[in-house]
Order: C-alpha cells, then sequence, then structure tokens
C-alpha cells in the first residue's frame, strides 16, 4: 500500500455538499482537519485503512 492514494467521496457535515478527499493508504489510522472544498468550514477527519487497502472515513464537525 506504500504511496496509494485512495480517492474517498463524502458529504460536508456543514454544507452537506459531496466533497473528495485524498488519502494516504500506507497509514491505517489517521485524524486530520481539513477544510470543506465547498463551504470553507473546518471539518476533522478520523481515516482508517483496513488490509485491503478499504478507507473508511468519519467526517465531523469541528468544535471550537
Amino acid at each position: 500500500m506504500i504511496n496509494q492514494l485512495i480517492e474517498v467521496a463524502l458529504q460536508c457535515p456543514y454544507c452537506w455538499e459531496e466533497i473528495t478527499l485524498l488519502v494516504d493508504g500506507s497509514i491505517e489510522l489517521q485524524e486530520y482537519i481539513e477544510d470543506c472544498e465547498v463551504c470553507c468550514r473546518p471539518i476533522d477527519f478520523v481515516v482508517e485503512v483496513d488490509e485491503q487497502g478499504q478507507a473508511k472515513v468519519a467526517a465531523r464537525l469541528q468544535h471550537e
């Protein structure tokens, strides 16, 4: 899975528009904040990549 980018489509928890993420498939567990490409609000992402290279992404509102 080295250097494998996985494209994941999901909905922004703020504006509900579909957004696309590129996930690094070489890292099993990732947590980071990224702005929505539509409404520009910060989203907390938790990404888990399984042994088959499938990414499970949770997108949450960022709490201030």
